[in-house]
């Protein structure tokens, strides 16, 4: 077993916690590609599969085989009401709907079909296309079956105003912005494909809402809105030609070595769309780069042919990493050596978009995808620095990559404290990103446009910091004072990118502790009894996606191993080692499966809050051994020791 190698002094293999722990290091070890990385499946909705066929069928590459693969895999995916969800478990959802139904469609399934009926039926009581989010009928307008001039507008001029102006691109955050960028040349272009059906059965014939009141901030956008639109129709030729110009450099600057724009679907759909129209053909190096990438992020397996929207290998094998050492897989082990320098290798060192509000800030630090070194984020270097510290660390350990290591950690503490925000906070990709203003256009409807900090990229932050001998203890005090005051009344904190109290709150204690907070502090007790009362009957913790938008739901859903791991991360650190400590444990050896790994069907993940979920494939696997490992070894780094 590979598992063997565990070093644990408290680990007994032969108890169900020791034997529990070992099995699920093996299934870890044995996941391990041979360059030294981890990488986990990230599933979506079907709407990436959806318009992953209508980008094929705009640029006229769609297959009968892809076509039929995908299409099977989207009908797998509807809900027996005849709708489909953007998470599993989750409510139909009238857009996420409306673009299968025309997926599929365009597969050849007739509109008369049983399951056809059920989502037309849906789709119509819910308002009809009519009601559809800005995204779906954008997609419509591209095949002639909406008009261009009931889409808000979106001239190309926009990438022409300096960053100081209101509503200029880097106002949004970046996945906002690369999406933005794109689809001004698209708008611009107002292309209109064909398509060999209609879709009169999803529409209600209603008109839309009437604008807003002009003493509102809404009713002055949608009048500046009206006023784009009377630009569009006559644009000043030279302006416009200069904006489609540098909309079209901005974009093709931007394009990754996967040739993908940002690792995420959005703008890498919208850029081969804007480019083609700006008349790059498909054998366009660019172009061609950018379609193979594509097919990289497509999985095909038993369970059909399906499209990530991003992927994870830096996050993961930072995760894993920190999972092993805390099993007590020692630091020279090969798996952890191959993961310690295939992560020193993807260091950023190159300035992107980050730099247009720190332009005096070195490069440094790491992105989230295999390739993306416009845009690394903070959260994914606070966790590679906190997973090479455990095979780095600041003296010693004359591993032969371990210099470039100690730099890159030295590089990446120094950029993570220059990207802390004015408030003390941090974000993920850029420093203050906060201007709400731009959420406020219409065409802003799809989820959360701006990047603003968080407490749990700043509970990372501060967790990572407190260990750096070298770091700023004026950054870190500031940081830890605006965590703080982002705790909720209950004692939880809001999770951004994890689903969601017990996401916010397991990150924070671990990070307040590592700082230096007595567990005693009243805010860890707050938070500790707010884990407690949130506990299932069965002894673990789950959390849906509904609480997002319902204070009811908060901590509450089907319990989950992801989540059982994060709620006892945040117990063990607080020094907690009672029952309801021993119970979920006890819930994580009980539930595991023969493989060592867990069932996990549940979304726990996060893209936008509620409006775009993921369910991260490693997530099941990396934190319960996170929990087990210090349940087992009693002590390790942010947990408290067991008498």
């Amino acid at each position: 077993m590979l598992a063997e190698a565990l070093t644990t002094p408290q680990l007994d293999k032969g108890s169900p916690v020791g034997a529990a722990l070992a099995r699920a290091v093996d299934h870890l070890l044995r996941l391990q590609d041979e360059a030294g990385w981890w990488k986990g499946e990230l599933e979506t909705n079907v709407t990436m599969d959806a318009e992953d066929l209508l980008l094929r069928e705009f640029l006229g590459i769609r297959t009968e085989e892809g076509t039929a693969e995908t299409a099977e895999w989207i009908r797998s995916q509807q809900r027996p009401d005849g709708t489909w969800a953007t998470f599993y478990g989750g409510p139909g959802e009238m857009s996420a709907t409306a673009e299968a139904y025309v997926a599929l469609r365009l597969a050849g399934d007739p509109a008369e079909a049983r399951h056809m009926q059920a989502a037309a039926a849906f789709v119509r009581d819910s308002g009809g296309l009519e009601r559809c989010r800005v995204f779906t009928r954008l997609w419509l307008a591209l095949f002639g079956l909406w008009s261009w001039d009931d889409l808000p507008a979106l001239p190309p001029e926009v990438i022409l105003l300096p960053p100081w102006v209101p509503l200029n691109i880097y106002d949004f955050g970046c996945w906002a912005r690369q999406t933005l960028v794109a689809l001004t040349i698209v708008g611009a272009h107002r292309p209109a494909r064909s398509l060999p059906f209609r879709l009169d059965e999803l529409r209600t014939g209603v008109p839309g809402p009437p604008a807003p009141p002009l003493t509102t901030l809404a009713g002055r956008l949608h009048a500046l809105d009206r006023l784009l639109h009377r630009y569009e129709r006559h644009p000043l030729r030279p302006l416009r030609t200069a904006a489609l110009r540098r909309a079209e450099r901005w974009i093709i600057q931007r394009q990754e070595a996967d040739g993908g724009w940002g690792g995420i679907q959005p703008p890498w759909v919208y850029s081969l769309m804007a480019l083609h129209l700006q008349g790059y053909p498909l054998e366009h190096p660019v172009m061609a780069a950018g379609l193979r990438g594509l097919d990289g992020f497509t999985i095909r397996d038993e369970r059909g042919r399906r499209l990530e929207a991003c992927q994870s290998p830096v996050w993961d094998t930072a995760l894993a990493v920190i999972a092993l050492d805390d099993a007590g897989l020692p630091p020279d082990h090969p798996a952890q050596q191959r993961a310690g320098r295939w992560l020193v290798e993807e260091e950023v060192r190159v300035k992107g978009d980050w730099s247009v509000r720190r332009p005096r800030l070195a490069p440094g630090g790491w992105a989230f995808e295999f390739a993306n070194d416009n845009y690394p984020d903070v959260d994914d270097t606070a966790e590679v620095v906190l997973a090479l510290r455990r095979l780095v660390p600041p003296e010693g350990a004359a591993w032969p990559w371990a210099a470039r290591a100690r730099a890159a950690i030295d590089r990446a503490v120094a950029w993570v404290e220059g990207m802390q925000s004015a408030n003390g906070g941090w974000a993920a990709f850029d420093a203050d990103n906060t201007r709400a203003l731009v959420g406020a256009l219409p065409f802003c409807d799809f989820g959360e446009v701006i990047d603003p900090p968080s407490a749990d990229v700043t509970a990372h932050t501060i967790e990572m910091l407190a260990a750096e001998p070298g770091h700023d203890p004026a950054r870190l005090a500031r940081g830890l004072a605006w965590l703080c005051a982002e705790q909720e009344a209950d004692g939880a904190w809001f999770g951004r990118w994890g689903v969601n109290y017990i996401y916010g709150t397991g990150a924070a204690v671990p990070a307040l502790v590592a700082a230096g907070v007595d567990p005693a502090d009243p805010r860890i007790r707050r938070a500790v009894a707010w884990l407690e009362q949130h506990q299932q009957a069965d002894g673990g913790w789950g959390e849906d996606l509904r609480s997002y938008r319902d204070p009811a739901t908060r901590g509450t859903g089907a319990t989950t191993a992801s989540q059982t791991a994060w709620a006892l991360l945040a117990l063990l650190a607080a020094g907690e080692t009672g029952p309801a400590v021993e119970r979920g444990i006890n819930w994580l050896v009980e539930h595991q499966r023969p493989d060592g790994t867990w069932d996990e069907p549940w979304y726990t993940g996060t893209g936008f809050p509620w409006d775009f979920s993921i369910n991260y494939h490693l997530y099941r696997l990396v934190f319960p051994i996170m929990a087990l490992g210090r349940w087992a070894r009693g002590s390790g780094p942010g947990t408290g020791r067991r008498p």
